[in-house]
């Protein structure tokens, strides 16, 4: 546990010093420089935002990539901003969150047997990632698979991730059934030793026009929740 914990930490040491994308270098800064009346005076993280979450997790969570005033500014990906708020009440609500709210690290949120990341790891401008942009980051997520051996359950949120969790897991040799599974809120596909899950993401752009609701994003996770319990023999229980 120890020696995952540290490989986790050298990994986030890495992500957080990555410059290898220069359009997103100076994104994140510009947005830090020029926030808005409500974040005025706040000093924003402004640098690429790791994973976080239970180094034994099963359930694996991978987004587009962190919110220009939300995880470039608190550092934590998924904090602070409106799709975070949807997404943490889910997790709560499914048993993979300790409480509904993430404002800000040391806030006392902890992630139970999930761990969140993004297939990018700065924020974009118009939340639009370049398909280069994504594969320069797409080896930090391969890492983190291989540093999250007990993962085989993971939920991508919205098309892009579910295209980069698809490119990952078949870098990692996983063998991807025909025809290529296609991303739809619900969509499901055994890839290998994984169990990969599509859900809206949770951006205001479908939260807002009723595209995607509540219980619509509970039924994802109570999925996932069920395919993790599925995918864990009795014999690997006993031993986790």
């Amino acid at each position: 546990m120890k020696a995952i914990c540290d490989s986790l930490d050298r990994l986030r040491e890495e992500v957080v010093a990555c410059a290898r994308c220069p359009r997103l270098v100076a994104w994140r800064q510009e947005a830090a420089q020029n926030p808005p009346l409500r974040f005025r005076g706040e000093v924003y993280w402004a640098r690429p935002v790791p994973g976080f979450g239970d180094p034994r997790a099963r359930l694996l969570v991978l987004g587009l990539a962190p919110a220009a005033h939300g995880g470039n500014r608190t550092g934590r990906v998924f904090t602070g901003d409106r799709s975070g708020d949807w997404l943490f009440r889910a997790l709560h609500r499914a048993g993979f969150a300790s409480q509904p709210t993430s404002t800000r690290p040391g806030d006392g949120l902890e992630l139970r047997d999930c761990y969140i990341a993004a297939a990018v790891r700065c924020a974009p401008p118009d939340n639009r990632p370049a398909t280069d942009e994504r594969d320069r980051c797409l080896p930090y997520f391969n890492r983190e698979l291989a540093l999250l051996a007990r993962v085989h359950v993971v939920v991508a949120l919205g098309s892009f991730a579910w295209d980069a969790a698809l490119r990952a897991l078949r870098q990692r040799g996983e063998r991807t059934p025909p025809p290529r599974p296609t991303f739809a809120h619900g969509a499901e596909s055994a890839i290998g030793r994984y169990t990969l899950i599509g859900s809206y993401h949770p951006s205001q752009q479908n939260t807002f026009t009723g595209r995607l609701t509540e219980p619509q994003l509970d039924r994802v996770f109570a999925r996932a929740r069920a395919a993790v319990r599925a995918r864990t023999s009795p014999t690997r229980s006993r031993t986790a």
